[in-house]
């Protein structure tokens, strides 16, 4: 197949174009206009988010596939939607692309965004492509909906409130480091890990859940879970109080963190990217909430206490110490 200098950039919209819309409901015009042109519910909150990887500090090309990072391109916007108790409804993708990019390289990124599309009901309705001398970039924009009573911010919690998690933390940033590591593939204990990293599954559909069920406040784990504590307590003025013992981790973590020489809690607290969710629930909603979904793969791992508190961390001793945002920020200087 061409690369793109030889394909051009309309040859190139043509190539991706197909099996874009999910929902035609809701899409009057999709890709091939100036813009598109969609049908939002009646009485439905928009919601809007976005977000950009850049090859070298989000993603290298030699440990992820197209296919694995379309995917995860359109995932973490999905998270976001989720997050806010709605649902995705649209999606808009950018790219810069080095003129020497192959097509299909091209064609398995776009497999890989249709995938979960698909899966969640999501259209592709526009988007840009341009050259770039630097590497790839992606860019995806998603619009959703909400329900005005369901939308659920950080600044809701208030003291008294559970803190609890929607599944296993730590695995994506165990993953990355055994794909930076390299020779992982010999190590059944991986497998689960490295998946998590490449192709996370946003909680699309409990958001929604946990937002009805009267979520006081709520946030997607894409910086890890100290980091996101800190986000929830510092837009409701409250102090949040975790309880190491509680906090879920997969069982192949402990494995992982013993090959890396690294604390398997570590990286549920500061690793990021396994775009679960936390969120904050008065306790009659949450039993109420566990006793109308027995099988709800939710955790209990704090609660919600004054601002005086701060944010801490119980040890398996019952000792708190204090918790640091130490999540990844692209902006700061790590030590």
């Amino acid at each position: 197949m061409n690369e793109l200098k030889e394909l051009g950039e309309f040859g190139l919209i043509d190539l991706i174009k197909q099996d874009t819309i999910n929902d035609h409901s809701s899409v009057v015009v999709g890709i091939g206009d100036d813009a598109a042109v969609l049908l939002p519910t009646p009485r439905q909150l928009q919601l809007l988010t976005t977000d950009m990887l850049v090859e070298s500090v989000h993603f290298k090309l030699t440990t992820t596939t197209p296919w694995q990072l379309g995917y995860k391109a359109i995932a973490v916007n999905l998270s976001d939607i989720a997050a806010m108790g709605g649902v995705p409804r649209h999606a808009v993708v950018s790219l810069a692309l080095p003129q020497s990019t192959p097509a299909e390289f091209v064609t398995n990124l776009y497999k890989g965004m249709k995938e979960i599309c698909r899966a969640f009901g999501v259209n592709i309705v526009g988007g840009d492509t341009v050259s770039s001398p630097h590497g790839l970039v992606i860019n995806v924009t998603v619009a959703g909906e909400v329900e005005p009573a369901n939308l659920v911010c950080r600044s809701g919690a208030r003291p008294g409130d559970v803190v609890a998690v929607t599944g296993n933390l730590g695995s994506s940033a165990a993953g990355l480091d055994l794909l930076t590591a390299g020779e992982w593939e010999d190590f059944d204990f991986a497998w689960p890990l490295v998946t998590a990293h490449l192709t996370p599954r946003p909680q699309v559909k409990l958001g929604p859940v946990l937002a009805a069920a009267g979520a006081t406040s709520m946030d997607d784990i894409s910086d890890g879970l100290a980091s996101e504590a800190h986000e929830i307590a510092k837009a409701s003025q409250v102090g949040i109080k975790l309880y190491a013992k509680q906090i879920p981790l997969a069982p192949e973590l402990a494995e992982a963190a013993g090959q890396l020489n690294k604390q398997a809690l570590d990286y549920a607290l500061f690793g990021g990217e396994d775009f679960q969710l936390v969120f904050t629930m008065e306790p009659g909603n949450y039993e109420a909430l566990l006793a109308a979904y027995l099988d709800l793969p939710v955790v209990k791992v704090g609660e919600v206490v004054d601002a005086d508190e701060g944010v801490t961390l119980v040890d398996e001793d019952g000792q708190a110490q204090k918790l640091e945002a130490r999540g990844f920020n692209h902006f700061r200087q790590e030590e």
